[in-house]
Order: C-alpha cells, then sequence, then structure tokens
C-alpha cells in the first residue's frame, strides 16, 4: 500500500511525518473519510468542499486547490489498485516546535491514505445495533464547534471508551442542554408515524455527506416528511425506526438504546428501504477513475 503525502508516494511502512508536526502534537488540523465503490468516489466533491470549510474555520490555508486535492484523491486510489476502498484525507497544521504558536508551522501537511476499513459487525446491518446514551456530553460550539471534522477527536474517544465498557459498540452523545446531538461517528435519524428526523447542525452535529444523502433519499425516492429538529432520548425510545448514517458506517439500524427496545426490536421497514436506495446510490454515481 502507497500513501500520498505532500506530492509524493510513500510505501505504508515508510510513510511518515515529523514528530513535530502540530497535526501529532496538538491535534492541529482537519481531515475527511471518504468511500469509492466499484471505482467512483462518492460525493468526493461535498467531502473537498467540507474539507476546506473545515480549514477555514481553523484559519488553516490548505495549499492546493480544490481540483488538485481531487486529482491527488484519484491518483492515490489507482496507484493501490483499489476499487472499493476508504480514504482518509489529513490536512494539518505542518512542522513547527513545541509551542502553539501555529505561525511556527510553515507549510501544512497532505495526507491521503487509502484502504479498507469495517466499522460495524456485518451481522449487525442485519439484525441491528444497540446503543447506549452516555455522560460525555458534545464539545460545545462555542469552544470547538462540531461542524469542524478537525483531528482533535478527544470528545468522541472518550464517549466511545463508555460505550466499549458498557459492551456496545456505539453511543449516543448530548449536548450540553441534554438534547442528541450525534454519536462517537454518526449521525443519528429516528422515524416517528412517517416522518424522518434527526438533530440539526447547530444542537452539536458535523453536517454528514452521508446524511445529507439519506434526506435526499428520504425526500425524493421515499416521500417522507424529513425534519431538522431537536429532540432528547425519550423521544427515541419512543420512535418507531432509529439509524444512523456515516462515510464508514454508511446506514445501520439501532434496535435497542439504553436497554430499551426501539419499536419491536427489529430493523424498521423504511430504515431497510433507505439502506437499499443509498446502496443503489452508491452504486451509480460518484466520480469515477
Amino acid at each position: 500500500m502507497k500513501v500520498y503525502i505532500n506530492g509524493k508516494f510513500y510505501e505504508k511502512e515508510e510513510a511518515k511525518i515529523s514528530v513535530f508536526d502540530h497535526g501529532l502534537l496538538y491535534g492541529d488540523g482537519v481531515f475527511e473519510g471518504i468511500r469509492s465503490y466499484n471505482r467512483r468516489v462518492f460525493k468526493l466533491r461535498e467531502h473537498i468542499d467540507r474539507l476546506y470549510n473545515s480549514a477555514k474555520a481553523i484559519m488553516l490555508e490548505i495549499p492546493m486547490s480544490k481540483q488538485e486535492i481531487e486529482k491527488a484523491v484519484i491518483e492515490t486510489l489507482k496507484i493501490n489498485n483499489l476499487s472499493d476502498a476508504y480514504i482518509r484525507l489529513v490536512v494539518t497544521r505542518g512542522i513547527g516546535d513545541l509551542g502553539l504558536d501555529p505561525r511556527k508551522c510553515s507549510s501544512p501537511s497532505i495526507i491521503i491514505i487509502t484502504d479498507k476499513i469495517v466499522l460495524y459487525p456485518q451481522e449487525l446491518y442485519e439484525k441491528g445495533l444497540e446503543v447506549i446514551t452516555v455522560s460525555t456530553r458534545r464539545n460545545l460550539p462555542s469552544a470547538l464547534n462540531p461542524a469542524i471534522k478537525s483531528l482533535n477527536y478527544l470528545n468522541n474517544i472518550f464517549a466511545k471508551i463508555e460505550a466499549i465498557k458498557a459492551g456496545c459498540e456505539e453511543a449516543i452523545m448530548l449536548n450540553k442542554d441534554g438534547y442528541v446531538a450525534e454519536c462517537t461517528g454518526d449521525n443519528i435519524f429516528i422515524i416517528k408515524d412517517n416522518v424522518l428526523i434527526t438533530p440539526p447542525v447547530y444542537i452539536g452535529a458535523l453536517p454528514g455527506i452521508t446524511r445529507e444523502a439519506v434526506i435526499e433519499i428520504a425526500k425524493t425516492k421515499l416521500k417522507l416528511l424529513v425534519k431538522e429538529e431537536p429532540f432528547t432520548v425519550y423521544h427515541i425510545y419512543t420512535a418507531d425506526e432509529c439509524f444512523l448514517t456515516g462515510t464508514a458506517a454508511e446506514v445501520i439500524p439501532v434496535v435497542k438504546v439504553d436497554s430499551r427496545m426501539i419499536n419491536n426490536g427489529t430493523p424498521g421497514e423504511i430504515t431497510k428501504q433507505i439502506i437499499k436506495e443509498f446502496k443503489e446510490l452508491t452504486r451509480t454515481s460518484g466520480i469515477p477513475y
């Protein structure tokens, strides 16, 4: 496997960055997780747009154009001969000193890794996922806005540890006011009376690319009413269906939350339709290579 770092390709074992890179020292950088299916990169331009938005929010100037980034992603996939892949695109502040001062970082580092990923066991996509609500709250937007996909993921990792300790694969994170924000790596949706509901971004959720694709599927293919509005865990407990979305996770049903079964404890029919439509979308759309 070859890894792209600052315009060159390196074997996996030789793909290295400086220990003085502020991405390593301080989590100072941004990233995207992207998928390719059947030699098509799904929503590549939307991911690159979000990368640049995240970079702008942390005042990090990416030293390549969007078109150059797109070309580099495609080249990395080609050189690794991958038709179905997970792509990790990372931009760090770059090499500096041991202090915080970002002015000491003269040139950002750009890294592209293409590989495989399995976030959850296949059986959970068929039987559904059990999750818990954790005590770790989502970052305050006024401190580190969750809309920024930054390299600082300790908040999410704390929540993931809580879930693992409880024997679950995923965790629901609330915001400071007790509203459902998102999971440790996924957006969350509920269905109640044929209405699809997901937390608005201002609650403390990442504006997910898969989230937006699912909203579009629900509106155009399934003709569902879609609402982006705050809700609490009570609304999950009493929902007809629940599922999570993310680039790595794709669309996965949730059947139990905090030991409470969602409806009858099996993946819902609307969720199954959304999964089917999403798979078809990934198969037929995207930038070919």
